[in-house]
Formats: structure tokens, C-alpha cells, sequence
């Protein structure tokens, strides 16, 4: 049971990481139905900006006098350096296409992933940046099972994070011009809400939950790299579309499904085989319920 229990956790923190990325890739699809396969390179771009800010902090000693406020710090820009970047791409990428064939607005977000991995790699390096060691020290003993001080940091941060995105899309009015733009756009404009506004603050949002997932998971795992986000982010795609695309509590349903279909199959049956099943997953719920878990029938709620 400590054995089950500590795996939970570990389950529970892995989905926490895809599902705050595959929010980002739900929320586009919702507001103009692209699926933004740039998204990941936030993820990893948010990784790197925490490692620099973090390491710059440690070189100038904050880190020893004020850890926490320092972690604070390169979060919040960290999400507002990736927020302003995925407000560029969209206006660069993908509002010259906005009447363009779906077809070419794909290949339009494929092009700009190409562009934006191979920018943090010629920027960057080719070789993993360390993250600082302070926040990986120390943990909670419970029965035979450790709970890391980073577990509990990145638990924490990721609930807040999905607690304070739906109460800003289902109780804010920013929230429910999101949702206006969504459902017709066209009779959104109609009654004064500013599409184009609505658009690249939906980027913006779900780009700074991508950022904060990783500088997350760069703190898990000890480094990044400059091609860290293209496993994430198509695992977090399939956690987007089993939750039900357009969905945002669907979205957070599925990265967790998806994190705990890795951590078990690789605690109890082999860890080569972690995705092959996480995969499977996703095609028979796909294939019994096409629209995902929490999914709807577009064309019936818009008729």
C-alpha cells in the first residue's frame, strides 16, 4: 500500500505537468479550433527562462537569503515573458491565416514549432542547463513513503493554477467573453466583444500555464533542454483530446489520466512500455466515445 500510495503521487504530480500544458492546446481549440502545435516550445521556453532567472538570482546570492520570493519572481515573469511571446506568434502565425484553409494554418503552427525549438537551441546550446539545487532538499516522511518539498510545491502551484483559471473562465467577464467567442464568434463581435482581443489573450493565458508547468517540471527533473517540449506536448495533446477537446476540466481529466497510466504501467509492468499504453488508452476511449471523456457535440450545442 506505501508502495501503490507513493506512486499515486507521483502519478498525481506528472498529470498536474500535462494537464497544465494541455490547457493551453483545449483553450485555443475552444476559442478558434486550431490545434496550436507551437504550444509545447512555451513549455520549454518557460523552462529556460526559470533556469536563467534562477541561476542569475543564485549568482547574486538572493537565492541563500530569499528562496521562496525568488521562485516567485521567475514564475511570474517567466509566464509573462511566455504569455507576450505566444501573443507574437498568434499575431505573426496565425491571425493572417484566420480565413485560410485549416490546412495551412497546420502547417503554419508546425513551422513555427520548427522555428521556435531550433531559436532556444541556437540561443540556448545543445546541452542541458542544471537548475539550482535548493528547492530539491528536504521532504515529508509518511509511513514508508517520502512526500518531496518539491511534490508539494508542484501540487500546490498546479491546483491554484486549475482553480484560478476556471474561476476566471466561468466567473469572470473576461471568462465569459471567452466563452461568447467560442461558442459564435461572429455574434460576439456583433455585441461589442473584441475577437482579436479575446484570441491573443487566450494564447497568453494558455502559454503562461505551459511556462509555469515548466519551470515545474525543470525543478522535478533537475535541467531542461532546448527539445524538451515535443514529448510533453504531444502527450499533453492526447491528454487534451481523451479529456474531450475544448473542455478545460476535460483537459486537466486527461493529463492526469495520462500521468497515471505512465507511473503505474512503468512501477508495475515496464517502463519501456509507459507510453505505448498511455497511448492505447487514448484510442479505445476515442473509439467508444469520439468527442473524448468530458467532450461535446459541437455542431448540436452551436445549431
Amino acid at each position: 500500500m506505501d508502495f501503490f500510495l507513493q506512486q499515486l503521487i507521483n502519478a498525481v504530480t506528472l498529470g498536474g505537468f500535462y494537464a497544465l500544458i494541455a490547457l493551453g492546446y483545449t483553450m485555443v481549440y475552444g476559442i478558434i479550433q486550431l490545434i496550436n502545435f507551437a504550444h509545447g516550445e512555451f513549455f520549454a521556453a518557460g523552462g529556460y527562462m526559470g533556469v536563467i532567472l534562477l541561476a542569475w538570482m543564485d549568482s547574486q546570492g538572493y537565492m541563500q537569503t530569499h528562496p521562496w520570493l525568488c521562485l516567485t519572481v521567475a514564475f511570474l515573469l517567466a509566464m509573462a515573458y511566455c504569455a507576450v511571446l505566444a501573443m507574437g506568434v498568434e499575431k505573426v502565425a496565425y491571425k493572417p491565416l484566420r480565413r485560410a484553409s485549416k490546412l495551412s494554418v497546420l502547417l503554419s503552427a508546425l513551422g513555427m514549432s520548427i522555428f521556435l525549438q531550433n531559436g532556444l537551441m541556437l540561443t540556448q546550446g545543445v546541452y542541458d542547463k542544471t537548475y539550482p539545487g535548493v528547492y530539491a532538499k528536504g521532504a515529508l516522511q509518511v509511513g514508508d513513503f517520502n512526500l518531496t518539498y518539491l511534490q508539494l510545491i508542484a501540487l500546490a502551484l498546479t491546483a491554484l493554477l486549475m482553480v484560478g483559471l476556471n474561476l476566471l473562465v466561468f466567473r469572470t467577464r473576461l471568462g465569459k467573453a471567452m466563452r461568447a467567442t467560442a461558442q459564435d464568434r461572429v455574434m460576439a463581435t456583433l455585441v461589442g466583444i473584441s475577437s482579436d482581443r479575446i484570441i491573443s489573450l487566450t494564447f497568453a493565458i494558455g502559454a503562461a500555464l505551459a511556462a509555469a508547468s515548466g519551470i515545474l517540471v525543470g525543478l522535478y527533473y533537475g535541467s531542461v533542454r532546448f527539445d524538451m517540449g515535443f514529448v510533453p506536448g504531444i502527450k499533453a495533446f492526447a491528454a487534451a483530446v481523451l479529456g474531450g477537446v475544448g473542455s478545460i476540466t476535460g483537459a486537466m481529466l486527461g493529463g492526469l489520466i495520462i500521468g497515471a497510466t505512465e507511473i503505474f504501467t512503468a512501477a508495475y509492468i515496464s517502463g519501456e512500455y509507459k507510453d505505448v499504453f498511455a497511448f492505447v488508452i487514448l484510442i479505445a476511449v476515442l473509439y467508444f466515445r469520439p468527442t473524448g471523456l468530458l467532450g461535446e457535440n459541437i455542431n448540436d450545442t452551436r445549431v
